[in-house]
């Protein structure tokens, strides 16, 4: 299955909203659509996995690179997520630990409304 990934900007966040199941088929499509980013490297950085229906540890390794080069650059990321499913990726993983995991695009972003 495909990712629909679509873009926007809020405020000095760049938010990328994916839909769909991010797994090992289609992670690298996800993975090619961040390193796009990097070209016009945004401050901030929120992936919304609200519509994502399953993650696995393929999809985990595309956010763990993004956080990584973002955080390498002087940038910084959030999660949005909302499925029970992926919640319990990120919360198995620790990576509720090392970034924002939130339940909405205005709470992943510092100094939003």
């Amino acid at each position: 299955m495909d990712l629909r990934l679509e873009d926007s900007q809020h405020g000095e966040a760049t938010v990328v909203a994916v839909a769909g199941e991010l797994d090992a088929l289609s992670a690298p499509q996800l993975d090619a659509h961040l390193t796009g980013l990097w070209t016009n490297l945004p401050d901030y950085l929120v992936v919304d996995l609200s519509e994502v229906e399953f993650l696995d540890s393929t999809g985990l390794g595309v956010l763990i690179k993004a956080l990584t080069h973002l955080r390498e650059n002087g940038a910084e990321m959030a999660v949005v997520a909302t499925t029970p499913r992926v919640l319990k990726v990120l919360a198995i993983t620790g990576m509720d630990q090392v970034m924002t995991v939130s339940a909405s695009v205005s709470g992943a972003i510092p100094g939003a409304d």
